[in-house]
């Protein structure tokens, strides 16, 4: 586990680090499913972008834990 993560001499938590990660994919996504028109299925779009940025921000942290 990474106590902390330096950029640049600013000690950042690895949550911070992952949270901003997950949050770049996110947007990504969500532009591709605005482009493609898949939010025509969804519900409750914000609810769905939240949900979509957790996920996200969860791969990115199990990811970084394997590699790391």
């Amino acid at each position: 586990m990474i106590g902390e993560i330096d950029l640049f001499g600013v000690f950042l938590p690895p949550l911070l680090v992952w949270l901003g990660l997950g949050l770049l994919l996110s947007a990504a996504m969500r532009w591709s499913l605005s482009r493609i028109g898949l939010y025509r299925y969804v519900w409750h779009r914000p609810l769905f972008d939240l949900a979509l940025l957790v996920i996200l921000t969860g791969a990115v942290s199990y990811a970084a834990q394997r590699l790391f």
